[in-house]
C-alpha cells in the first residue's frame, strides 16, 4: 500500500497540472507567509507552549479560526464558547466542501479526507476560476494539491518561525495588518455577485456595531449577520428571475 501511495504520489508532482496550481499560487504565498506569521507569534504572545502552538497550527491549520479564540483562551473564556467561535469562522468550509464534492466525490475516502484538510480559501477561488464547470477533470487533482501543498507550506513555515521566534518579533512591526492585506485580497477576488457583496458589507457593518460585546462575540454577531443577508439576497434574486417566467406562464394561460 505505501509503495502505491508513493508511486502515485509521484505521478501527481511530476503532472505539469500540479506545477501549474503550484504556480498559481505562488501569487499569494507571501500575503499568505505574512499571516502564519503572525498567527505564530500571537499563539505564543496569547501564552500557549511551544510545543501546544506546533500542535495547535499543524492540526487546526486556519489561520482565521485561529486567531478568533486565542483571545478568549487568552481570557480563560468557556470551552463552548471557544469552539462555538471556531465553528462559526470555519462554517465558510462546509460550503466550499459542497462545491468540492462535485469535482472529487470520486476519489477514496482517505484522498478526500486529504483534500479536505489542505483546501483554502485562495485554493478555491484559484480551482473554481480555472475549472468553473463543476465536473470531474483528470488533471485537476494535480492541480489541486499542486496548489494545496505550495499554500500549506507558504502557511506552515512562517508559522512555525513566528512559534519559535515570537520573542524576538514585536507586534509594533505591524505584521497583523500585513495579514489583514493578504485576506482582504482574497476576499476581494471572492466578490463577484451582489450576494457576497451584499454579505460581506453587512458582515463588515455588524462587527463595528458590536464591537463592545465581550469575548469577541462581535466575530460571532458578523457572521449570522452575513450569512442571513447572503441568503435572503440570493432569494430575492432567485424570485426576481422568476417572476418574468411566472407572468408569461400566466399570460399563456
Amino acid at each position: 500500500m505505501a509503495v502505491t501511495l508513493g508511486q502515485r504520489a509521484k505521478s501527481i508532482v511530476r503532472d505539469p497540472f500540479f506545477w501549474a496550481g503550484s504556480k498559481e499560487m505562488g501569487g499569494t504565498a507571501l500575503g499568505i507567509a505574512a499571516w502564519g506569521l503572525v498567527t505564530g507569534v500571537a499563539m505564543v504572545k496569547s501564552g500557549l507552549s511551544v510545543p501546544l502552538a506546533l500542535f495547535m497550527g499543524l492540526s487546526v491549520y486556519a489561520g482565521s479560526a485561529q486567531l478568533a479564540v486565542l483571545p478568549l483562551m487568552a481570557v480563560g473564556a468557556p470551552l463552548w464558547v471557544v469552539w462555538f467561535t471556531a465553528i462559526c469562522v470555519n462554517l465558510r468550509f462546509v460550503i466550499l466542501s459542497s462545491m468540492w464534492r462535485s469535482y472529487f466525490a470520486h476519489l477514496s475516502l482517505r484522498h478526500r479526507l486529504a483534500v479536505a484538510y489542505f483546501s483554502g480559501d485562495v485554493i478555491f477561488v484559484n480551482f473554481m476560476r480555472r475549472y468553473p464547470e463543476a465536473r470531474p477533470q483528470p488533471e485537476q487533482v494535480p492541480y489541486f494539491w499542486g496548489a494545496a501543498l505550495t499554500n500549506w507550506l507558504a502557511w506552515q513555515i512562517p508559522s512555525t518561525l513566528g512559534i519559535f521566534l515570537a520573542d524576538q518579533i514585536p507586534l509594533s512591526w505591524g505584521l497583523g495588518f500585513a495579514g489583514v492585506l493578504a485576506l482582504a485580497g482574497v476576499l476581494l477576488s471572492m466578490l463577484k455577485d451582489r450576494a457576497t457583496w451584499v454579505a460581506s458589507i453587512v458582515a463588515c457593518t455588524a462587527a463595528v456595531a458590536a464591537f463592545a460585546l465581550p469575548l469577541k462575540l462581535n466575530i460571532l454577531v458578523a457572521i449570522a449577520a452575513a450569512v442571513a443577508a447572503g441568503l435572503m439576497t440570493e432569494q430575492l434574486q432567485k424570485q426576481a428571475g422568476q417572476r418574468p417566467g411566472a407572468a408569461q406562464e400566466e399570460e399563456r394561460s
